[in-house]
């Protein structure tokens, strides 16, 4: 029997079990933000996990666009992790400002970042490589993917990899996202198509090459929207512009698309904004690179489960989301640090710890998931862009 891949450092591994499999007291599968802020949160605390995850490397895909971690969230779970200085110190000036336009390119709303918000932002590679750098050596296991896990007896969870391996574990916590291996060992909800789908492309070197997109865009956050789509988009800290070009769509819509073909991926594209502004079209017409089919599902509002010794969730995993929150990594970050404080606060009392940890997610994801669907129908709506408007005018009416 093999062990996992990449495996050669097993530091946080306890003694085998009589069959020879490894054993940990804590096994995190996925390495993501949410499963390294808990295995961070822990090392803290002078506990350590073993983290599995199924790149090959840290470097093996890029990490997606910029996040704004929210101060209540995100960055109390990095001052749990004490990285909030260090976070700061990454984060990208002038990522917070914000333009809404509609179909046309009119600029109906637009805020500038003045520095006072407590939604600074960062890029998801930067924020991964900083949680990544503060952990021991030999804590995540590259190359381990999960293909499925089982009830051992006693509170014990035993782990399939794809390459062979397996190991138990003590405590298995599942932060393997929305498609997660460790899911049905508590819930037999999968996720479900939200009628959205994504297509992402960049400009690269966008002030040299793509002025006219630059200026478009602006320096934080985009939205242009109307008839149920929209150009959802940011500067990233490279210079380039990342855009979102969603619409309300048929779930197979984008498997009509052969997106081996960038030239046809784009006219197919474009048939949908036959009508819009040239300088949002422009957008899809000028993209570096080939462009990337993303469908948006999401988890049940309210996804809970009853307690199951030895085991929890944590992230998209526990709560996938649509993203018109803007909260699924911060809700990662905070599932992943509450997770920890509460491991270490009932040390030796693991079922009191994943009881209190589950106790606060169940509600918190619930109403964050309730404001993410709530946020889809206003930015998908017949009369968009005024949905956004009055909710960014209501949110203005909240804090004056």
């Amino acid at each position: 029997m093999t062990t996992p891949t990449n495996n050669s450092e097993n530091a946080s591994a306890g003694p085998s079990t009589p069959g020879g499999i490894p054993h940990h007291p804590i096994a995190v599968i996925g390495g993501g933000l949410g499963g390294l802020t808990l295995a961070r949160v822990l090392h803290v605390h002078g506990i350590r996990a073993a983290v599995f995850d199924l790149d090959a490397s840290p470097d093996a895909r890029t990490q997606g666009g910029m996040l704004d971690i929210h101060e209540e969230s995100g960055q109390e779970a990095l001052r749990a992790a004490r990285l909030h200085d260090e976070f700061l110190a990454k984060v990208h000036p002038g990522g917070q400002s914000m333009r809404v336009l509609d179909k046309h390119a009119r600029v109906l709303r637009e805020e500038p970042d003045d520095g006072t918000g407590g939604r600074p932002e960062i890029d998801r590679g930067d924020l991964r490589a900083l949680l990544l750098d503060s952990l021991p050596p030999g804590t995540v296991r590259w190359g381990a993917k999960v293909t499925a896990a089982r009830p051992a007896g006693a509170g014990v969870h035993e782990v399939t990899l794809a390459d062979g391996g397996m190991f138990t574990a003590d405590v298995l916590i599942g932060a393997d996202g929305a498609w997660s291996r460790v899911r049905p060992l508590l819930s037999s909800a999968t996720p479900a198509y939200t009628g959205i789908s994504f297509v992402e492309l960049d400009l690269l070197d966008a002030e040299a090459r793509h002025p006219e997109a630059a200026r478009l865009i602006g320096g934080g956050m985009f939205f242009a929207l109307g008839d149920h789509k929209g150009f959802l988009g940011h500067r990233e800290t490279d210079g380039s512009l990342h855009i979102y070009t969603a619409l309300r769509a048929d779930e197979d819509w984008l498997s009509t698309i052969d997106f081996g073909d960038t030239a046809t991926a784009k006219k197919a594209l474009l048939a949908h904004f036959g009508d819009w502004a040239p300088a949002l079209r422009q957008l899809v017409t000028d993209a570096d690179g080939p462009l990337t089919a993303r469908p948006i599902h999401a988890l049940p509002i309210g996804h809970r489960w009853e307690r199951v010794p030895g085991v929890t969730l944590l992230g998209d995993a526990a709560h996938l989301m649509s993203p018109f929150a803007g909260e699924g990594a911060n809700l990662a970050m905070k599932d992943g640090s509450d997770l920890g404080l509460a491991l270490a606060r009932y040390a030796g009392d693991t079922e009191a710890a994943l009881a209190a940890y589950e106790e606060a997610l169940f509600p918190r994801s619930e109403a964050t998931a309730r404001d993410s669907a709530e946020g889809l129908e206003a930015i998908f709506n017949s009369r968009a862009p005024q949905p956004l408007l009055d909710m960014f005018a209501a949110f203005d009416t909240e804090r004056a």
